[in-house]
């Protein structure tokens, strides 16, 4: 039998994620440190309330700084629907969703709904390529990364391995 992979198999297991009560300007700033391109919003509980991408927070982050540290990241993503998937579903439906819905990734979550880790169109294509996803190895997904005020800075490395603080 052709058992297919699942998507713990392929997903980050540990995004960085943010708070709904939290700015618009700290998105950018754990968006940019992070480098990641889609940051998965959680509430209290821990449940996925959306996902942010890249782009979007680029246009809405083009406000003056003193409105964006006003403006919450609940205001970006409580007006439309959140489209995930679960640690168990096979790989193929959630390549399916992601090319439905337009998506280039979909929070993973548990029963509960609860973030447990995130599957970008990046992981799928390293997978299918065979190239390794930095994804946690199969097992118990590690908590996802919430929101630190305290995230080290993002570095950038010229030609002669200089590091750029």
């Amino acid at each position: 039998m052709n058992e297919q992979p699942v998507v713990r198999s392929l997903m980050d297991a540990a995004p960085y994620a943010i708070s709904e009560d939290e700015s618009v300007l700290m998105a950018w700033e754990i968006m940019e440190r992070s480098g990641q391109r889609e940051l998965p919003v959680v509430r209290g509980d821990g449940c996925c309330a959306g996902l942010l991408d890249r782009a979007e927070l680029a246009v809405v982050c083009a406000a003056a700084a003193t409105t964006l540290s006003r403006r919450r990241v609940r205001d970006l993503v409580h007006a439309r629907r959140t489209v995930t998937v679960h640690p168990e579903d096979p790989v193929p439906r959630a390549a399916s969703v992601m090319a439905q819905e337009h998506l280039d990734a979909l929070p993973v979550t548990d029963a509960h709904g609860r973030l447990i880790g995130l599957l970008t169109a990046r992981d799928y294509v390293a997978a299918a390529a065979g190239l390794p996803s930095g994804a946690e190895p199969v097992g118990q997904a590690a908590p996802a990364r919430v929101t630190l005020p305290a995230l080290p800075p993002r570095r950038a490395v010229r030609e002669h391995g200089i590091v750029i603080p």
